[in-house]
């Protein structure tokens, strides 16, 4: 009655997810045009219409069990719905899918399928059920060896979400070395990682500064290093200022202190680097009271 390319190109039209489709052409008996309207009537093909939309609110979900951590970040519409009990219970679905299979990839993630179902379909199905533009924005899996240890924070309800992994130390520093990354958002972990185009722009900055300044041009590279040194102490794990030391004692030292060091960090905050949409409100009203 209907082939799967027929599931194929409905599902392209109308956002909806792989099993609705096939109802649709059931019910339709195999007419595209009816199992549109199908959809539409049992309000399934909302997804495609959400899709230009801006998602920029959400969460970040953190899950570690034994020896693998994902961190992940879902995206929503609104706070509002970031918040909604349906949408909660799907990122924690989500997340434990992504932390049970090996995936590396966000295309490798949306086409996984469990019970049937693709992610990308339990997506259009959420986005259906819900009304607003839903998007698996980004995940990052570690695995570590029994030596190592993972350390997860998240602050404001999953606003912000950070993942650490250290070779030694113990699960206490970790989170330690977690709650500083989440509230001072490091660039890089340590100096050896900054790129050197960027070193050299920043040197090149400084420079000008101090010329500007009436230092002598001779003098000027021997005080860059220390400029450079306070550079990394802002922008790098390792030499900041631990937030809960009393003695300025950088993070690195911190953990280097209780027989660690750090080997990864990841740090989500909802909606860093998308750019959101301006809305008035009260002309949104107006539009839904008129659509």
């Amino acid at each position: 009655m209907f082939s799967a390319s027929d599931v194929k190109e409905l599902r392209e039209k109308t956002g909806a997810g792989m099993l609705d489709c096939k109802k649709a052409l059931q019910a339709s008996e195999g007419d595209m045009e009816k199992a549109c309207e199908w959809l539409r009537e049992n309000g399934i093909a909302k997804a495609e219409k959400k899709s230009s939309r801006i998602a920029a609110e959400g969460t970040t979900s953190i899950m570690v069990k034994d020896n693998q951590a994902v961190i992940l970040e879902v995206n929503s519409e609104t706070d509002f719905v970031a918040k909604n009990p349906e949408f909660q219970a799907f990122v924690e679905k989500l997340t434990n899918i992504i932390l049970a299979h090996d995936v590396e990839t966000l295309d490798d993630a949306l086409t996984l399928t469990v019970d049937g179902e693709t992610v990308n379909d339990m997506i259009s199905n959420i986005v259906a059920k819900i009304g607003e533009k839903i998007s698996f924005r980004r995940f990052q899996k570690l695995v570590k060896t029994d030596n190592q240890t993972f350390g997860t924070y998240s602050h404001m309800g999953g606003r912000i979400g950070s993942l650490v992994l250290l070779d030694g130390a113990n699960d206490e520093v970790a989170k330690d070395v977690a709650m500083h990354v989440a509230a001072m958002n490091p660039s890089y972990l340590k100096a050896s990682e900054v790129p050197s185009d960027v070193v050299e722009h920043e040197k090149q900055i400084m420079r000008e500064e101090l010329l500007n300044e009436g230092k002598p041009a001779d003098k000027v590279e021997n005080i860059l290093v220390g400029k450079m040194n306070k550079y990394y102490s802002e922008i790098c794990l390792e030499d900041q200022i631990f937030i809960k030391a009393e003695n300025k004692e950088s993070v690195g030292k911190y953990v280097a202190a209780n027989g660690g060091s750090i080997l990864k960090m990841v740090r989500y905050e909802v909606g860093e680097g998308i750019e959101k949409k301006q809305e008035n409100f009260a002309e949104e009203v107006m539009n839904q009271i008129k659509g």
